[in-house]
């Protein structure tokens, strides 16, 4: 892999946005921020059939429109969604929860597709195991099955989220189709997910990380990193996506203001030194 520019990343001949923008928690405001992030100049989306938090069909209507009006075409989108299993669900399933899992597999990511108006997904992801530490039965149905909907030629690239290190371990060492990308919450107490973005970096898979800000308010808010952003001129949100950018990451922003999603696709524009990228990964450490 290697950047065609500073915006995308090339694996093989495809380009994959190093920006993406996440859909999780926006409701009834899914359609209306998904066509704004792609107004602004998103071309990355994320989002998943889990009604619990998020509204794939929200997502797949601002997409049909925006392609409908002219703002993208769909060759230009990397688009993201989830298999998530019955305990992360509500009540709305996208599958029969008395089926077989690869059964449940097949009936999400048909309906994915219906939901997001396309014949194809770029990147389907394992919304996490089913279990807090290594690896169930159903995990494993849950990849195989993914596998085969890879393999008919549906969906570009698998990947997971919500794994340790050895969970991603186990399943590089057994799965036949191996995960292009991982998705974690990045806490900057545990080194901004240190040992799972070293693994990934060993094996060619790309780490995308969400919740850089949400999920680390002490550290977005310490001198450390003001001094930095006012060294640059520039706001602390930024300095956090600029760092993950630095560090390999492609970062996720769930922001809902057309503002915000300026500054945040305005990183692109400024780079930070070494020791500053090294400072931050220890800021909290």
């Amino acid at each position: 892999m290697n950047a065609s520019s500073e915006h995308n990343l090339m694996i093989g001949t495809i380009r994959v946005p190093r920006f993406l923008y996440g859909t999780a928690w926006k409701e009834d405001d899914t359609q209306r921020l998904t066509a704004l992030s792609l107004q602004q100049g998103f071309r990355g989306i994320d989002t998943a059939n889990q009604c619990r938090h998020y509204n794939e069909a929200g997502v797949g209507k601002a997409i049909a429109l925006a392609i409908q009006n002219g703002v993208v075409v769909r060759d230009d989108l990397f688009l993201q969604t989830k298999f998530t299993f019955r305990g992360g669900q509500d009540h709305r399933l996208p599958y029969d929860s008395s089926a077989p899992v690869p059964i449940q597999v097949e009936q999400s990511f048909t309906s994915s597709l219906e939901h997001l108006c396309v014949e194809n997904i770029d990147s389907y992801m394992l919304h996490g195991p089913s279990q807090r530490f290594g690896l169930a039965e159903v995990d494993w149905e849950a990849w195989q099955a993914m596998e085969t909907i890879q393999r008919s030629g549906r969906v570009r690239w698998l990947g997971v989220s919500n794994v340790d290190v050895s969970q991603l371990q186990l399943l590089c060492q057994e799965a036949n189709v191996l995960p292009r990308f991982v998705q974690n919450r990045c806490f900057a107490v545990a080194g901004w997910d240190r040992r799972v973005r070293e693994f990934c970096a060993a094996n060619d898979i790309v780490y995308q990380g969400f919740s850089l800000l949400t999920a680390n308010r002490d550290t977005v808010a310490c001198p450390e990193l003001r001094r930095i952003a006012t060294r640059h001129g520039r706001d602390v949100k930024q300095i956090v996506f600029r760092f993950a950018l630095d560090v390999g990451m492609i970062p996720l922003t769930g922001t809902c203001n057309a503002n915000h999603m300026c500054d945040d696709l305005d990183i692109f524009n400024f780079r930070l030194d070494p020791d500053e990228v090294e400072q931050i990964e220890r800021v909290a450490g």
